[in-house]
């Protein structure tokens, strides 16, 4: 399946970014874990290195490359074991700076998207609230046309990156009336009057900061303003996608590496005069888990084929984050087991990678809502197509 998608070059970064990360990132791991905050350092290593600009143009510092580097750098960040840290850099990569690239003008793309190439700005995406949850339509946060400023109001919550970033790409309804057609989408410096975080305490997820932010009588720019006023609900669709199939390929990946480490701890591990990875109820289970994550991880890589390719792949992507976190979330409970009493001890990986992972089927759009959205589309026939145009 590797020589289907993957170069020479693909497996040369591969090599390189596994490098990078042992070096540069897992020494630091369990100190993030336990202080809920990234070192600063770090997101400048990253912008070095490249690994920010990978799917985004070189005129603005980046490197245009195809999305199977995006592949390789999500499944290497799900391989140091740490959700949290992983959550943070591609919140950063594949969610603020997507609308960045996507919707804002050259002076914001100068502004905001170069410097968060390289690891200058931390970007953060502002769409869930309170008491909306996945129903983005219903969100109340509203941005109100006041001269030449904007007046934001409202709040979002379960934000990651959103304590510590520099910048925020936030939803708010600029016409009310219109419903979920009245929304747009600005950027919104941290250090603007009015903008407050509270620091959530997480289950898992501990190395990323996800906050909880409030607007009070923000004044933003006109100029902030990304994409066409009241344009904004299509923006945030035509994204998610991309971040379905992200939370796909993270899962099949910590999967993956939760049964090679199940199966190294497995041959050392001694019963009854043998090693246990020779008992077979054991054996068949991790048969039987292992046949799962491959077919996901096929799956997830014929999407992002058609994605490579710029086909829209909603329906697919939906069903990507929707089987492969249902599979990571089986697989990793089921390898605890197999470290039996160790898998309950956090000096073991198995504990934390229980409770990052359980974050997969509820993140993004959760499974609930999922199903119904597959539901729509292979019952009702409803069709979702591209409803907006990368802006210049």
């Amino acid at each position: 399946m590797n020589e289907l998608y993957f170069t020479e070059e693909h497996n040369l970064f591969r090599k390189s970014l596994q490098d990078f990360l042992q070096k540069e990132v897992v020494p630091h791991i369990d100190k993030w874990e336990e202080t809920g905050k990234i070192d600063r350092f770090i997101w400048e290593k990253f912008g070095e290195m490249g690994f920010f600009g990978i799917a985004y143009p070189e005129e603005y510092g980046g490197m245009g490359l195809d999305f199977f580097y995006t592949v390789i750098l999500l499944e290497e960040l799900q391989k140091i074991n740490s959700g949290g840290f992983a959550a943070a850099i591609w919140a950063h990569a594949y969610l603020a700076m997507t609308h960045l690239n996507a919707e804002g003008d050259t002076r914001i793309k100068s502004e905001y998207l170069a410097p968060s190439i390289t690891g200058e700005k931390i970007g953060c995406l502002c769409i869930t609230e309170p008491f909306g949850g996945s129903d983005v339509a219903g969100m109340r946060t509203t941005a109100k046309k006041d001269g030449d400023h904007y007046v934001l109001n409202g709040s979002k919550t379960f934000i990651t990156n959103g304590v510590y970033s520099d910048y925020l790409v936030v939803a708010a309804k600029t016409s009310p009336e219109l419903g979920g057609k009245g929304m747009s989408i600005f950027v919104v410096d941290r250090d603007t009057p009015g903008v407050s975080a509270t620091k959530l305490d997480k289950l898992g997820w501990r190395a990323s900061d996800t906050g909880e932010i409030a607007f009070d009588n923000v004044r933003i720019p006109v100029a902030n303003l990304m994409g066409e006023e009241n344009k904004g609900f299509g923006y945030i669709m035509q994204h998610f996608a991309t971040e379905r199939l992200i939370m796909g390929i993270n899962a099949h990946a910590r999967a993956e590496f939760a049964i090679e480490y199940a199966l190294e701890y497995m041959k050392e591990r001694k019963a009854f005069g043998q090693s246990i990875d020779r008992f077979q109820a054991l054996r068949h289970k991790i048969a039987e888990r292992k046949a799962e994550v491959e077919m996901s991880k096929a799956f997830n890589y014929s999407i992002a084929y058609r994605l490579n390719k710029g086909e829209y792949v909603v329906k697919e992507a939906t069903m990507s984050k929707l089987t492969a976190t249902k599979i990571a979330d089986e697989v990793i409970y089921d390898c605890l087991q197999m470290l039996g009493g160790y898998g309950y001890m956090e000096e073991y990986p198995m504990a934390r990678m229980l409770r990052d992972s359980r974050l997969g089927p509820i993140g993004g759009g959760t499974s609930d809502i999922l199903r119904e959205i597959i539901a729509k589309m292979i019952i009702d026939k409803k069709e979702y197509k591209v409803q907006t145009e990368t802006k210049a």
